[in-house]
């Protein structure tokens, strides 16, 4: 016997699911939105970094959804380049000073332009982006001229749910978000 369909509990402003439909791709910015923010560095350069499995569930969702997700980030490392290949993300730039330039590769490559986009970041070199996307998200604890900017801003601090509020609203917008939740009570194996 199938489950009932759960009633979704997540609410979003009307305002903000209307500023937030039409995105088709997301980018993703890693140190203070995948992470919190901390870099440990040893000896040997950067030994680790912390994410949150709500935030990675969340950005595998948003591709089922039919939302491309995208990180860019300022940074390289193993560590990041292994969370994203576990996660299954075909869209990747590491180690990029100019976020914009490689925002506007990404776009072409995918043949999108800004109107189709919402990018979440946390710090100044997100600003470029931020400003020109349809749609700015920004974790709790970002910068506060990020915040100023953000069209919304997470409850969560970057690292700890953050993204994933951030996806859950742009599937929310995107109406794929209920049916998305529908589906996890039948069956997480997408084989069958």
């Amino acid at each position: 016997m199938a489950p009932a369909p759960l009633r979704p509990a997540l609410a979003f402003a009307p305002e903000l699911l209307l500023k937030a439909q039409g995105v088709r791709a997301a980018i993703f910015d890693v140190d203070g939105v995948l992470t919190d923010g901390r870099i440990y560095i040893g000896e040997q350069g950067e030994a680790f970094k912390a994410f949150s499995t709500l935030d990675g569930h969340g950005l595998k969702l948003l591709a089922q959804g039919g939302i491309t997700p995208l990180v860019i980030s300022g940074r390289d490392s193993p560590a990041l380049r292994r969370r994203v290949a576990d996660l299954g993300l075909a869209h990747a730039v590491y180690g990029v000073q100019d976020k914009l330039a490689a925002a506007n590769a990404a776009l072409a490559r995918l043949q999108l332009d800004w109107s189709a986009l919402a990018v979440m970041g946390d710090d100044w070199p997100d600003l470029p982006l931020m400003t020109r996307a349809a749609f700015a998200c920004a974790p709790a604890n970002a910068h506060a001229e990020v915040r100023a900017i953000a069209h919304h801003v997470t409850a969560a601090p970057g690292g700890h749910g953050a993204a994933r509020e951030c996806c859950d609203l742009l599937l929310t917008a995107a109406g794929r978000y209920a049916a998305l939740l529908h589906g996890h009570l039948v069956t997480l194996d997408r084989s069958s």
